[in-house]
């Protein structure tokens, strides 16, 4: 005797239970589908047709050129990664003067990650960022940057 050969059948297909079957309980049959009754005490949903963003600074005179912009030490490090200038890539985005800001516990973050991350260290002393001094505990730069 010769070993029998399973071939899969393509043509089958699975029979599966119809949710109005008979042989559903009663619970778990499909249950029709009724209208809800408007509530007109209920809030109203409407849509609010989308402005553009440049709207934003029209009625905004506050903020303006130039922009002072807190940089983190992952930004630094991206911008490297990107192989971008922090400054110019920075002004080419927002289309005017930038000065970059950078906190001391930003400043002290970069000095701890040690000799790996030299290039951004040097990048954080330019003269062209503004170094601002923090008045809290810890140099732990994410809070300092929450708060300024």
């Amino acid at each position: 005797m010769g070993k029998q050969n399973k071939t899969r059948k393509y043509a089958t297909m699975r029979r599966m239970l119809s949710l109005r079957g008979q042989r559903l309980k009663e619970k778990d049959r499909l249950k029709s589908k009724k209208k809800e009754k408007k509530n007109p005490s209920a809030l109203k949903e409407r849509e609010v047709p989308q402005c553009p963003s440049c709207l934003f600074f029209q009625y905004n005179t506050q903020l303006g050129p130039p922009y002072h912009i807190l940089v983190d030490t992952n930004f630094i490090n991206f911008s490297i990664k990107a192989k971008l200038d922090l400054v110019q890539s920075v002004m080419d985005c927002l289309y005017a003067k930038c000065s970059p800001c950078i906190t001391d516990c930003v400043m002290a973050e970069t000095e701890k990650l040690g000799q790996k991350y030299q290039v951004p260290l040097r990048i954080t002393k330019d003269p062209r960022f503004q170094l601002l001094p923090c008045t809290h505990k810890g140099t732990y730069a994410d809070d300092c940057l929450v708060q300024n």
